[in-house]
């Protein structure tokens, strides 16, 4: 194999940029060319490909997004837009594919494969909702920021004696929740994973109330219900003074926290070093702190799933 190429597809994640510097590199150490897809799959369908040198991915290890771009390709779900790309892949021989993303951008990657051309997955998303991985790239830099923003939403919480619930992102996996809910101390998280029982949340917020306490932090998973939804529910339950914050898409901005420019830096070589290897079809991902790598079959039929220990931990500590 000579000459590969990457993009990213789907929504951008923290950490994505290191993950194409390593690919870029990883693939030059090797004496193979590299070309870049701007764009996602739309620009692959419409031929949007450059080469990349060394110097392309010179200091982009420490940005947030994504220096291809991305987007959500509808056609390239079709034959026919799958088609389109594989006549451009050939237009610029290129004999392998990286592609950068989550669920979506897999269905993609493995249509390609089933047809013959290699190409290998990189979990990159913020949601962490990728199965045959514990972490995927952007997790844990959206984790710190809405660490943040708990922290400072603590502080007006104090101050103004109020119930504050905040609204994260994830789609359907209540990993951010569960994670900056923790370690932000939250006294109640809302998860797509669990039902949750307005009359014990009410009750244990009352019974905080009673013994003094007079602000609370409560974490919905957007996949459960909005946040704005969840406040009307609890001011009937309750009477308390509530306020709602939704942090929206700043949790895919920023600065990627060293775990992600590092788990960017392994997964993004290895999925280099598995089309040199004459791989395809494959998924990488971490466990147990060992690079692995899955057939792309096994890990879009399986659920990822949450981590339920740290659910119990957390409503154990929010006494």
């Amino acid at each position: 194999m000579k000459r590969i190429g990457v993009l990213t597809s789907g929504g951008d994640s923290p950490g994505m940029n290191a993950a194409i510097r390593a690919v870029v590199r990883k693939a030059i150490y090797h004496d193979i060319e590299v070309f870049g897809v701007l764009g996602g799959y739309s620009g692959l369908i419409s031929g949007n490909i450059n080469k990349l040198e060394l110097g392309s991915v010179g200091d982009i290890i420490h940005r947030g997004g994504t220096i291809l771009y991305s987007a959500r390709c509808e056609e390239f779900k079709t034959k026919d837009g799958q088609q389109r790309g594989l006549e451009q892949l050939k237009k610029f021989g290129i004999e392998g594919l990286v592609v950068i993303g989550g669920d979506g951008s897999y269905h993609g990657a493995r249509a390609l494969s089933e047809q013959g051309f290699p190409c290998i997955g990189v979990p990159g998303t913020i949601d962490n909702d990728i199965a045959g991985t514990q972490y995927t790239i952007g997790f844990d830099t959206a984790t710190n920021t809405v660490i943040d923003a708990i922290d400072k939403i603590r502080d007006t919480a104090t101050s103004h004696e109020r119930t504050f619930i905040i609204e994260v992102m994830g789609r359907n996996a209540g990993d951010i929740a569960l994670w900056a809910g923790l370690a932000g101390g939250a006294e109640t998280i809302l998860i797509p994973e669990e039902k949750y029982n307005m009359d014990e949340i009410a009750a244990r917020l009352i019974k905080g109330h009673a013994r003094g306490k007079k602000h609370s932090i409560i974490i919905v998973a957007e996949g459960v219900t909005t946040g704005m939804d969840f406040a009307k529910e609890l001011e009937e339950a309750t009477n308390f003074d509530t306020r709602v914050s939704v942090l929206g898409h700043m949790q895919r901005g920023g600065s990627p926290t060293a775990f992600d420019r590092v788990l960017a830096s392994r997964l993004g070589a290895h999925a280099v070093e598995l089309l040199l290897e004459g791989k395809g079809g494959r998924a990488v991902g971490i466990e147990n702190n060992l690079v692995v790598d899955h057939d792309f079959n096994k890990v879009l039929e399986t659920k990822h799933a949450v981590d339920l220990g740290i659910y119990r931990l957390s409503k154990e500590l929010s006494i």
